[in-house]
């Protein structure tokens, strides 16, 4: 790891950090209320060593694969970092096994049988020493109706959630995760987001969480009550070298 590489996402971490402060600000909420996710993907173990060294606590992958052989990197580079991962990229239900292995908090779940697969493994990891402790998810709403961009149509969310918040040993409910619509304003997808979530939130009061908003566009989900804001592009740049 350069030097200059260290400083270049330190500079990008304050000017994240600065966006967070005066989006909160703007709308009368703290800081404090909303988490930030490094999104790592395409980019080096090194480069997560990095943001951990400047206290970046959470670290998001897309893709099992890559995240399997960086999640085993950055712990050789720094076994005694406090980091949790979470899987923000859409899952197929085959690589649940492996997710339940690394990671912390998986943000994509769509649908009953994920759910019954991320079930399954997470009872497997427990069984096997593999994790100790029940696996974080948030379920996914699909804002655009785009199967191909993943989420749960809105109308069957509350009987995701209810599956979900059935199997406490295995998965703990924490709320709500959505990707605004491509090329339109983001602001009513976000509107209808706090909605859907404030209305989870009367059946499942533990689920607090809404992730929404990205590079382009935290800004105005967290103006609708995001709680957690996933960056990559804005923090680690527009490429990046996929890990081996």
């Amino acid at each position: 790891m350069s030097s200059q590489r260290s400083e270049e996402l330190a500079t990008a971490l304050r000017k994240i950090t600065d966006r967070i402060e005066q989006a909160c600000r703007r709308v009368g909420r703290s800081p404090d209320e909303v988490r930030l996710i490094a999104v790592t993907k395409t980019f080096p173990a090194t480069d997560a060593a990095a943001l951990l060294d400047l206290g970046v606590r959470n670290l998001g992958e897309n893709r099992d694969q890559e995240a399997v052989a960086k999640v085993r990197e950055v712990g050789q580079l720094r076994p005694d970092a406090d980091v949790r991962w979470h899987m923000v990229g859409r899952l197929q239900r085959n690589k649940a096994r492996s997710v339940a292995r690394w990671a912390a908090e998986v943000q994509s779940v769509d649908s009953l049988r994920l759910a019954d697969a991320l079930t399954k493994a997470v009872r497997a990891a427990l069984e096997a020493g593999e994790r100790d402790r029940p696996l974080d998810v948030l379920v996914q709403a699909s804002l655009d109706d785009d199967p191909s961009r993943g989420g749960c149509p809105i109308d069957d969310l509350s009987e995701l959630a209810d599956v979900i918040a059935q199997r406490g040993d295995y998965l703990r409910l924490r709320g709500v995760m959505a990707v605004a619509p491509l090329g339109v304003d983001p602001e009513p997808a976000f509107e209808r987001l706090a909605a859907v979530a404030e209305r989870l939130r009367k059946d499942h009061p533990e689920a607090t969480e809404i992730s929404a908003g990205m590079s382009g566009d935290l800004d105005q989900a967290i103006a609708y009550g995001s709680t957690c804001v996933r960056v990559g592009t804005a923090l680690l740049g527009g490429r990046g070298l996929a890990s081996p």
